[in-house]
């Protein structure tokens, strides 16, 4: 089954959407080790961590991430961090859609639809951190009513702060594949 930017997404298709994102919930300053998912058979194959990070000043934005670790050679593999644009859009969405290891199947219909190995997804190469920002979008949010206003320069610093706090000791390659984090990047560079 194709899909493009003009259809809707069927209402079992977001339930299970849903499903995936209730799962990935975690409490703040955490990390979680997640080994399955509903919608896929068995084990992920490959090492799938989620939490928050807390940026910005007392730590009052907590952005959400997804780290897929590299199939290939983690070791020496790079490391990306991808951020989204929109702004508001989730990271989940290029998880899944675009570079991810999983995509979805629905060519049996959306009330069967599964969770696939993606055969062409960028962690067989790189490991990569796919982060929700700014707070509001995905699973981030902002503890202070301050910390919820989103501006193009404060957005860059608060994703600088994010990519200092979780770059593992490696060089990471900032990436985006949307208009408004190209303009986020191009600040924090």
């Amino acid at each position: 089954m194709k899909w493009s930017g003009e259809n809707v997404i069927p209402f079992s298709l977001f339930i299970l959407l849903l499903t995936l994102q209730s799962y990935f919930i975690t409490l703040a300053h955490s990390q979680s080790i997640i080994k399955n998912l509903p919608g896929y058979a068995g084990d992920l194959p490959f090492k799938l961590e989620t939490g928050y990070v807390g940026v910005g000043k007392n730590e009052e934005v907590q952005l959400f991430y997804y780290f897929v670790e590299s199939q290939n050679n983690p070791e020496v593999d790079p490391l990306i961090c991808y951020i989204p644009g929109g702004p508001g859009s989730s990271a989940l969405l290029a998880f899944l859609y675009e570079m991810g290891p999983l995509s979805i199947n629905a060519d049996n219909g959306t009330t069967n639809a599964t969770l696939v190995l993606n055969e062409n997804s960028w962690t067989k190469m790189a490991s990569i951190i796919f982060v929700d920002i700014p707070a509001g979008t995905g699973f981030s949010y902002a503890k202070t009513k301050e910390a919820w206003v989103s501006r193009d320069s404060i957005v860059a610093d608060l994703a600088h702060d994010f990519v200092k706090k979780v770059h593992r000791n490696k060089l990471i390659l900032t990436l985006t594949l949307e208009t408004k984090g190209a303009l986020i990047v191009g600040s924090i560079l």
